[in-house]
């Protein structure tokens, strides 16, 4: 009798992270998606990088500094029905441009977005994100370097907020581009580039546990080493056409994707 009810259960399980991969996939696929944000996937790996992170559709996710979304198109359908997503970044204010943009994608798709919860997120000053130990996991993608342009105790400061948010043993998954070992990075990190094992070992010093390191968004074609930073590689461009096809072959940047819990 043990031996069917542990079968029974284990069948359960299986069925439903088939049906959370599903979903997943669903989500990545979705119509509501642009085809610009769709072709960007080859960069991104989102179902890789996600299921890295261990997402579930019944858990409460929160985005921290979304830009115009990207993540949001993939993460706001997913969590819709079982879990619950917040959307922390800047006030929506007419000066907040990419706070505006992210409000014209939400009021333009309400069956999409209409569940998303907005919350404001604005280091150095404003974390009004999400109650004490309440959120099973945080996100953010590619943004680390944006908070330690606010000073290295601005830095931290905001790695603890972050902290205070997630339930004990909660993850925080992060995304961030990758300079290399053997190039200094500088104290506001300028080039958008940060050195992996500085990464961990700050985030760690906020009372975060490393739980893994994929290398799924790994590029090794990219040198770090550009005139305009990260940003001279698509899709920013900075150098417009300036050896265009050069950058465009080198591709998006190399990233580190760290998966941490909290202790």
């Amino acid at each position: 009798m043990k031996r069917l009810i542990l079968a029974a259960m284990l069948a359960t399980g299986l069925a439903g992270a088939a049906q959370a991969d599903d979903a997943l996939k669903a989500a990545i696929a979705g119509e509501h998606r642009s085809a610009a944000n769709k072709a960007r996937d080859v960069y991104r790996h989102p179902y890789e990088t996600l299921s890295f992170f261990g997402i579930k559709p019944n858990m409460t996710v929160v985005e921290l500094s979304p830009g115009g979304g990207w993540y949001t198109e993939i993460l706001a359908p997913y969590l819709r029905d079982k879990g619950k997503l917040i959307v922390a970044g800047g006030a929506m204010v007419p000066e907040n441009r990419g706070a505006m943009a992210l409000k014209q994608k939400f009021d333009g798709a309400p069956a999409v977005y209409g569940k998303a919860v907005p919350a404001v997120f604005a280091p150095p000053s404003t974390y009004q994100i999400a109650p004490p130990n309440s959120a099973d996991m945080v996100l953010t993608f590619r943004n680390l370097h944006n908070w330690v342009g606010n000073g290295d105790e601005a830095f931290k400061n905001t790695l603890k907020e972050i902290h205070k948010v997630l339930k004990p043993g909660g993850v925080l998954g992060v995304e961030e581009h990758r300079l290399p070992a053997s190039m200094q990075q500088d104290a506001k990190a300028s080039s958008g580039y940060m050195h992996e094992a500085w990464v961990i070992k700050t985030v760690e010093g906020a009372g975060f546990k490393l739980a893994g390191k994929s290398e799924v968004n790994a590029n090794p074609k990219d040198t770090a080493d550009h005139e305009k930073g990260v940003w001279t590689l698509p899709p920013v461009l900075a150098n417009k056409d300036k050896d265009r096809e050069k950058y465009l072959a080198i591709g998006e940047s190399d990233r580190m994707t760290l998966k941490f819990v909290k202790q």
